[in-house]
């Protein structure tokens, strides 16, 4: 499973073809890229600096990914989250998840950026004409991530939270 927290930007064609050549089983492939939007909030944003918690984010997102294959059947999923200095339209995040068939993966993939934007420790500042400020959680996150709870089957961190 692999994970990557990184500054350098990565090559989104070509991950997508490594792990889609990794196993020959493979029916589909879902991914989700995130990038940086020049506005959030009414203000134009000239700049984000995402900072994380080294080996804390890691084991983060090896537990949802570990979690997500416990849920659905997949065969494998990426996260490449890039921190330090981002400028708008930058790449900052990949999530792709391959499987059999697309309802898994559709579903796993969904469930991963969910847990990831809520609760992996990522921080985000961002530079705007009216200065730096830190970004505040969305209830919108919060909410997307609480279906998942739906099921009683609690969160890998959550768990852990107690």
């Amino acid at each position: 499973m692999p994970i990557r927290v990184q500054t350098e930007d990565f090559d989104f064609a070509a991950e997508l073809a490594q792990l889609r050549l990794a196993n020959p089983k493979i029916g589909a492939v879902v991914s989700f890229l995130g990038t940086v939007r020049d506005l959030n909030d009414g203000s134009s944003v000239a700049q984000m600096e995402l900072e994380h918690y080294p080996g804390m984010t890691e084991k983060a997102l090896a537990a949802i990914v570990a979690q997500a294959k416990q849920r659905w059947e997949i065969f494998d999923a990426l996260v490449i989250h890039r921190i330090g200095p981002l400028l708008p339209l930058d790449q900052i995040v990949l999530v792709a998840v391959t499987s059999a068939h697309r309802g898994d993966a559709f579903a796993a993939c969904e469930y991963i950026i969910d847990y990831l934007k809520t609760e992996a420790p990522f921080w985000k500042k961002e530079h705007t004409d009216q200065g730096a400020r830190w970004v505040d959680a969305r209830s919108s996150d919060d909410e997307a991530l609480a279906k998942w709870e739906q099921d009683g089957l609690p969160l890998p961190m959550r768990e852990s939270k107690k």
